[in-house]
């Protein structure tokens, strides 16, 4: 069986094929993918494989919107970091999927509910993702906060960072207003323009017009100033460092 792994985290990729390789020495990892764009071009040009391993959340946005591209035929087992708000907010039912940190076991679990699907089963399980997932997206534009008995609406087009601490989400708009909300960064990203923001870290989400500069920093990574003060440093880890660029070059507002 061959199967392909999309993860923009080469550690996360690393381990995930070793846990495949314990699990089931037949399943050959023919290829990594690293982003979205990568994905469409592989997806494009080569034969389709048996399975694919992908992460939800790649540093140039989600990886749902692969499939706005390109139809992959073949069954898809997600790998997230969270819990599986995306599935549900996606209203997709019966997508595998594993939650990091991924054990042998998990692995071993939904490889074992994939071969017992028959023939039917599998095309009818391709089709649905591709249906689910295909649709054009609809970005937020407003989030609801709350101030003491009050919802207050908050336009995205004002937010110039989300930061998250101790499992308490606050935005930050350009102002420099700060309110809480009651959403995971991974939840917001989910419903944001992956060309207006991007996920920096696990702590930020930034706005691209939002960043002052740029520089290079400690083992090939690189630290972002915003245009307003922040809580902690912004650090891109040098496996986001190469999607960050494009997405700064590409998404030049």
């Amino acid at each position: 069986m061959n199967a392909i792994i999309v993860e923009d985290e080469v550690v996360a990729a690393r381990n995930l094929k070793a846990i495949i390789n314990e699990v089931d020495s037949s399943i050959k990892i023919i290829a990594t993918l690293d982003s979205i764009k990568s994905s469409i071009e592989y997806f494009s040009t080569h034969e389709m494989p048996d399975l694919v391993f992908m992460d939800i959340q790649l540093a140039d946005g989600s990886s749902f919107s692969i499939f706005k591209s390109v139809e992959i035929t073949c069954p898809v087992i997600f790998t997230t970091a969270y819990d599986s708000y995306a599935l549900e907010a996606f209203k997709v039912n019966s997508i595998d999927y594993l939650l990091k940190p991924i054990e042998p076991e998990h692995v071993s679990k939904a490889l074992n509910k994939l071969r017992q699907l028959s023939k039917t089963d599998l095309e009818n399980y391709t089709q649905q993702v591709n249906r689910a997932l295909s649709a054009e997206p609809e970005y937020t534009r407003t989030l609801l906060v709350t101030f003491r008995d009050k919802l207050i609406p908050v336009s995205v087009s004002q937010i110039a960072f989300f930061y998250t601490q101790n499992e308490v989400t606050t935005l930050t708009t350009f102002d420099g207003k700060e309110w809480q909300i009651d959403k995971s960064l991974e939840t917001l990203m989910s419903g944001l323009d992956p060309s207006v923001f991007f996920r920096a870290n696990r702590q930020f989400i930034i706005a691209h017009r939002a960043i002052k500069e740029v520089v290079v920093w400690f083992g090939n990574r690189l630290s972002v100033t915003l245009i307003l003060p922040v809580q902690e440093r912004i650090v891109i880890s040098k496996a986001r460092v190469s999607m960050f660029k494009r997405w700064i070059i590409k998404n030049d507002h």
